[in-house]
């Protein structure tokens, strides 16, 4: 588990999902920003920064900008949510029984989250555990 990361992660803003689905909209489109944002009837400055998620989208906005790219407002919460598994997934660590030592992580010195819940035998995991870690690719 040599170079396993124990760091927080940061935790994407919303409003950068929010641009990233609305940018990818647009371009599958094969759409301009200028032809998005008229038809939003928002400037092209500001459906750029909503796109790079610097700005906030009112429910307004938001609305104007899924009737231009005709899409629903139920369909891009989906595809955020979407992301947002995916992103989970692509960050997800797996540690192995065999790789728990006591209260540690083999390797790297980390405590384990939650020790006392390995079981009886001076924090080693046993049998009875294996449905206490979850593992994701």
């Amino acid at each position: 588990m040599a170079g396993y990361q124990w760091e927080q992660r940061r935790k994407p803003l919303l409003r950068s999902m929010v641009g990233d689905v609305l940018r990818r909209t647009r371009l599958d489109q094969g759409r301009t920003l200028a032809d998005v944002a008229r038809a939003a009837r928002v400037s092209m400055p500001y459906l750029s920064e909503l796109e790079r998620g610097r700005k906030e989208a009112s429910s307004e906005v938001l609305a104007a900008l899924c009737a231009a790219l005709d899409l629903e407002l139920a369909d891009l919460l989906a595809e955020i949510g979407r992301d947002l598994l995916d992103d989970r997934a692509q960050h997800s660590q797996v540690i192995r029984l065999t790789d728990v030592r006591g209260d540690r992580v083999s390797g790297t010195g980390q405590p384990l989250a939650n020790p006392g819940s390995l079981g009886s035998r001076g924090g080693q995991p046993n049998a009875h555990d294996a449905h206490c870690l979850l593992a994701a690719a």
